[in-house]
């Protein structure tokens, strides 16, 4: 397998309609202008060859992470499965957890953040508006809980409610609390090459045949800044504490 294929791609679990993955940091979840290897593509190639398929490999992108962005990410392996899981995501029964890291405190231990944000396509960078200012600008709202505090920096679990673009990144920085290695969002208070710290660890959904609830996790990689704090923090499982 090339450079990037599956390989390099923990399974945390797959069977005949979806395929659960730890997605790389660094990584494109789909084919983009860089040209790099993407996460969906070396997927398919990596089905392809273990399957023994002729031609295309279906696999359905259900939803995306950021590209610095690592963790639990699920795709449907047959249609079915696909339109389906898009359905369980579309009514927000589809749920994600995320281990962040941020500059600072944020402004109480537990509370949801809710902001209208508009995105620049140009500049693929989003901001948060007045909700009438801009009638683009989308709802985004998501629960957070710090978990523990070390050297000027926080551990704080986020439960989205919506899946807009860099949400969690924008909505931490417009609190006062950049995520720690946020190039975009956070140069002020980060260096450059510095690892986004965001971990996609929970996902919950009824399985989209099986018609049970499940769920997966993932846990952040034991360097800095994952590292400050102790291994059960890092590993609870679930939509809150």
């Amino acid at each position: 397998m090339r450079e990037g294929s599956r390989r390099e791609i923990p399974v945390i679990y797959e069977d005949n309609h979806i395929l659960i993955v730890e997605k790389p940091v660094n990584m494109p979840t789909q084919a983009d202008e860089s040209g790099d290897m993407d996460l969906l593509t070396a997927l398919k190639e990596d089905l392809k060859l273990r399957h023994g398929k002729p031609g295309n490999v279906f696999l359905g992108l259900v939803h995306r992470l950021d590209r610095p962005v690592g963790g639990a990410m699920v795709f449907a392996k047959t249609s079915k499965a696909a339109s389906r899981l898009s359905d369980t995501v579309r009514t927000r029964a589809f749920g994600k957890r995320y281990l962040a890291v941020v500059h600072g405190m944020m402004p109480q231990k537990k509370d949801t953040l809710q902001h209208y944000l508009l995105k620049d396509s140009r500049t693929n960078t989003v901001k948060a508006v007045p909700a009438k200012s801009h009638p683009d600008a989308k709802e985004a709202v998501l629960d957070y809980e710090v978990l523990q505090a070390a050297e000027g920096l926080s551990l704080v679990s986020v439960v989205l409610h919506t899946g807009r673009s860099h949400q969690i990144r924008v909505q931490m920085a417009e609190s006062g609390c950049p995520l720690y290695g946020d190039q975009k969002y956070g140069s002020r208070v980060n260096k450059p090459g510095q690892q986004l710290a965001l971990w996609s660890v929970w996902l919950s959904f009824e399985h989209p045949t099986l018609r049970e609830p499940t769920s997966f996790s993932s846990r952040p990689p034991q360097e800095f800044p994952w590292s400050l704090w102790a291994e059960e923090h890092l590993t609870e499982t679930g939509p809150g504490h």
